[in-house]
């Protein structure tokens, strides 16, 4: 069942990110509002550090980055998790707990918002998703697998798309 409520995801994809290409470098920003769950992400070449800038959004560093890689001709996405260090509020255990059980709706967020992709290249919904959890903490920095791009798959509704 999905956690994902498309009319709350808002997705901008930059220029230079067609619907299929590139696969490398593509980059993935996903922030959200508290105060209104809405869901906002990027699609870019590189991370877009502006939407990330902000005092909140610094100091909370619940951003999710995600970008495509190829090892070996193999594609995988990678989920970048920071769950502690540096100017982070909330414990360590805290925000670990936080961003798996947010994951599931952080994935369905990228699966439906770069949908595009996914149709042009279906063979993608196959690869693997590696989730690093980044912490000064061996405990919480650690990757794990988790699943391919087709188990997120939100059927129903689209986000709300905007150009560059």
């Amino acid at each position: 069942m999905s956690r994902l409520k498309p009319e709350k995801l808002h997705v901008r994809h930059a220029s230079g990110v067609g619907v299929g290409e590139p696969l490398v470098p593509r980059c993935y920003t996903l922030t959200h509002s508290d105060t209104t769950g809405d869901l906002y992400l990027t699609v870019a070449r590189h991370h877009d550090r502006k939407q990330v800038s902000g005092l909140y959004t610094r100091l909370m560093r619940d951003e999710v980055l995600a970008e495509w890689g190829v090892e070996h001709d193999q594609p995988s996405l990678h989920i970048h998790c920071h769950v502690s260090g540096g100017l982070v509020l909330g414990t360590a255990g805290l925000r670990d707990a936080i961003f798996r059980r947010e994951l599931p709706l952080v994935l369905e967020a990228i699966r439906l918002g770069d949908n595009g992709l996914f149709e042009a290249r279906p063979e993608l919904n196959r690869a693997p998703i590696l989730v690093h959890f980044h912490s000064p903490k061996a405990c919480y920095n650690r990757t794990e697998q988790w699943g391919t791009p087709g188990e997120y798959e939100v059927t129903g509704g689209a986000g709300q798309h905007e150009g560059e």
